[in-house]
């Protein structure tokens, strides 16, 4: 007797009790359910407390959060023919979880096999020397087709960084010598940018002593006050050209009035 009526309040309050369990859904703040009404979409529903009829009823939980996913590894060739290995990593989220369900099957995995096309497709256009020197660029573009061709799942690309460009051990010594030349280069084209300056410089500085004689004594007595200060045992004096050619027309100097007497001795 006591049996049976236990059992006739314990089997209804285990009824409710599995009904509840099954029926009632909480959804956090970064979570939202799409709600199937007998197979047909119905609500978007949370955060918080869903009740779903069991059996009627169907709900799908949607993550709103940036999700972080790796691309794996991608061998493309570039523009210029030469073979690299590109790996990157990839932010999206779930704007709309509505056709993030029912537009695209596993939508993480569809993400990430367009991800891994696009990359190489992109990639494949450029030569090896903007895939290593314009990356901003490169990751700007693929995140700009990604996020148009995603659009309609409801999903938002949010960034796209590529992480490794590698090569091989040939590629990497042409390129050792490629920037050495570029090196090289550079130091040459400096090196006859300042000797052009310096000419420049001459030049005007030969102009001003042709035009102001005194200039060239001021340097003299400027260049005997540098070679007093040192401690040299032989001391230079230049001497300005007007002053060797007077001396040149003394008798006796070798000068021209000493060729024309021997001219007239001779005769």
């Amino acid at each position: 007797m006591f049996n049976d009526v236990m059992l006739t309040y314990l089997l209804p309050i285990l009824l409710v009790v599995a009904f509840l369990a099954s029926a009632l859904r909480i959804l956090r703040e970064y979570e939202r359910g799409v709600v199937f009404f007998l197979g047909r979409f119905q609500a978007v529903k949370g955060p918080g407390l869903i009740i779903i009829v069991p059996g009627i009823q169907q709900m799908v939980r949607v993550d709103l959060r940036i999700i972080t996913m790796d691309v794996p590894e991608q061998d493309l060739i570039t523009k210029d023919n030469v073979t690299v290995q590109v790996n990157a990593v990839l932010y999206f989220k779930v704007v709309d979880a509505e056709k993030a369900v029912i537009q695209v099957e596993q939508f993480e995995m569809a993400t990430s096999q367009l991800a891994q096309t696009t990359l190489r497709s992109v990639l494949g256009q450029h030569d090896l020397d903007e895939l290593l020197s314009e990356r901003e660029r490169l990751n700007n573009d693929i995140q700009s087709i990604l996020d148009d061709q995603t659009d309609a799942w409801g999903i938002k690309v949010t960034n796209v960084e590529i992480k490794h460009v590698d090569l091989n051990e040939n590629m990497i010594r042409a390129i050792a010598r490629q920037a050495e030349a570029e090196r090289n280069r550079r130091a040459k084209v400096i090196h006859a940018d300042g000797e052009y300056q310096a000419s420049e410089r001459l030049r005007d500085a030969a102009g001003v002593i042709a035009d102001h004689p005194e200039a060239l004594q001021l340097r003299y007595l400027q260049t005997l006050a540098d070679m007093s200060s040192d401690r040299a045992t032989t001391v230079v004096f230049p001497l300005p050209l007007e002053w060797l050619q007077s001396l040149s027309k003394f008798p006796g100097s070798g000068g021209p009035d000493k060729a024309e007497s021997s001219s007239s001795e001779g005769k």
